[in-house]
């Protein structure tokens, strides 16, 4: 089998997957792999809001989290430090964000949007571009100074796209030399990485960190109603996290609104699909304040989806999920902000 043949066969839920490995078969089974479900003995109700797990941490974590690219989206500063609190204020605690962000604005206002008591409040999260120590560092003290924070408590290497990231980043000088260190010296808490393009390279990640005998706490890939039906992470890599009890982080939960615009899904139906897979945290970007509260009536209201309810979106997606062609991030450089900037990573 060819590898292109066998990343499709793989992401489709064709070929077996053993633990965090890779096993080929003469016969593939002709359904693809079943989706896991959330287990709601790994969630508790505070008021409006619901709390999930992060894997091994020890953390709870609000199971709808706030996006942090689109906090460089509003034109007024005030804007989005409004939004920041309002997610807050109505049972929000987890905080994502990126060293790269709209070229750290998305960082620095976070950051005065976590001033005045709401730092405490939050699980804050960030992600660095750097493959080397050396610009990995620089990016880890960049976004301590922006967040205006001693501590983050959860830092992820971004944007693994390329089967030798992994390499790259546990090889020798590499950025995990560096966040290791930061760890050591109290400066970040928890440590996870994220893609957007292949969950093959999820896989890799994973087998060459357990190489290298080092276990991430947590995992961010894209979950959604399209993913189940090409190059599917939900069906290989969440999986995996399960069984292994590594935190996992769902994003683009409507494929940055282009699986809302086939009119075939609603963004509920989005969200709480998404929210019905076993994850700890679904992320999702928020420019408005209208947007933060349709994104907290979503938690408030969230039932887990039945069997039949899933099957149901499922067959409605087929069509319009086909060939990836509404998920450009698997399939298009567009959403690649490390090939676009290769010097990020040092």
């Amino acid at each position: 089998m060819q590898r292109r043949e066998f990343i499709h066969a793989a992401t489709a839920g064709t070929v077996p997957l053993l633990g965090t490995g890779l096993a080929h078969t003469a016969e593939p089974p002709a359904a693809p792999a079943p989706l896991p479900r959330f287990d709601p003995d790994q969630e508790t109700v505070r008021g409006d809001m619901r709390y999930r797990k992060l894997g091994k941490t020890g953390v709870e974590v609000s199971c709808v989290g706030l996006g942090g690219f689109h906090m460089g989206i509003p034109a007024d500063e005030a804007d989005s430090i409004k939004i920041v609190r309002t997610a807050i204020d109505g049972g929000i605690n987890f905080m994502d964000n990126s060293w790269d962000y709209h070229e750290g604005i998305s960082e620095l206002r976070m950051g005065k949007a976590l001033q005045d008591g709401y730092r405490k409040k939050v699980f804050l999260m960030t992600k660095i571009d750097g493959r080397t120590k050396a610009a990995a560092a620089k990016q880890i003290e960049q976004s301590l100074l922006r967040l205006r924070t001693d501590v983050i408590d959860l830092v992820q290497h971004h944007e693994m796209l390329r089967m030798e990231d992994a390499d790259r980043i546990f090889g020798e000088h590499g950025a995990q030399e560096a966040v290791e260190e930061a760890r050591k010296a109290g400066k970040i808490r928890f440590v996870g990485f994220t893609g957007h393009k292949d969950p093959l390279v999820h896989l890799r990640t994973l087998e060459v960190a357990k190489e290298h005998g080092f276990r991430f706490d947590t995992v961010q890939m894209p979950l959604n109603v399209f993913d189940a039906h090409f190059r599917s992470f939900a069906r290989t890599v969440l999986p995996v996290l399960v069984k292994e009890q590594i935190g996992a982080l769902g994003m683009k939960p409507m494929a940055s609104g282009a699986i809302l615009e086939t009119k075939v899904v609603t963004a509920v139906e989005c969200l709480h699909y998404a929210l019905t897979l076993p994850t700890s945290v679904v992320i999702t970007g928020c420019e408005t304040v209208d947007r933060v509260k349709q994104a907290l009536e979503v938690a408030k209201t969230f039932k887990p989806l039945t069997e039949d309810q899933v099957a149901a979106i499922l067959k409605r997606t087929e069509q319009a999920a086909a060939r990836g062609k509404h998920e450009r991030f698997k399939t298009a450089v567009e959403f690649d902000t490390t090939a676009k900037h290769p010097e990020y990573l040092g």
